[in-house]
């Protein structure tokens, strides 16, 4: 069982039936939501990123810790079921366990991320557009919160 799973165990949960939109891109409403089952997708622009199905996936942290409205639109593919965190804010100031599992979480992502752009670079070395994903990962790897 994932550590995020462990930590939720005593907050509600919340059913969707599948093509329901769990999270809408650009709203700031809503709890952070752990998924316990079924299947999602994400999009961004109405573009899918992600699916997600496996239980212990967390959405709407990144909203919870920029203080921004939600990033991407998340929609049931399948019926599910989500861990409820009413006060995200609260929830991670309060535990060291669930704070960790989201940095490592943001961690991942940005990882994934940094690997793709470094593709990116070396698929099209050479070429006069390269610039920009240097600037990219210049970006990323030293941005700093405003």
């Amino acid at each position: 069982m994932s550590r995020i799973l462990e930590l939720v165990v005593n907050h509600p949960a919340k059913c969707f039936v599948a093509g329901e939109v769990i999270m809408e891109q650009g709203t700031r409403e809503g709890p952070m939501l752990v998924l316990l089952e079924g299947e999602v997708e994400v999009l961004r622009d109405n573009v899918r990123v992600a699916k997600a199905a496996q239980p212990g996936v967390v959405f709407g942290e990144m909203s919870v810790l920029l203080n921004v409205p939600h990033t991407a639109t998340v929609r049931a593919l399948r019926n599910c079921s989500f861990a409820v965190v009413e006060r995200p804010r609260e929830f991670l100031a309060s535990s060291a366990a669930a704070s960790l599992q989201i940095a490592e979480l943001l961690a991942h992502r940005l990882d994934a991320l940094n690997k793709y752009l470094i593709d990116v670079k070396r698929q099209y070395e050479g070429h006069d557009h390269l610039g920009m994903v240097d600037s990219v990962l210049e970006t990323l790897m030293h941005r700093q919160k405003r």
